[in-house]
């Protein structure tokens, strides 16, 4: 069975590669000058790159309870 940290890893990657994927859709859209469309997709790369910050931060806590560490 995977450890939990591994799980919260796997999910800050995946939004990661969510935000990416907004971050080159706005740019698409801001370079057609469609800027409300850019804006959307800027909101909804942001709110994965916010996912992914608190992924890592449940994976970081995961693996120090795991381990024993207790920063």
């Amino acid at each position: 069975m995977p450890h939990k940290h591994h799980e919260h890893h796997k999910k800050a990657a995946e939004h990661h590669e969510h935000a990416a994927k907004h971050h080159h859709e706005a740019a698409k859209h801001h370079e057609a000058g469609h800027h409300e469309k850019a804006a959307h997709h800027a909101q909804l790369a942001h709110a994965h790159h916010l996912h992914a910050e608190h992924h890592h931060e449940e994976a970081t806590k995961a693996h120090h309870h795991e381990h024993g560490d207790k920063r």
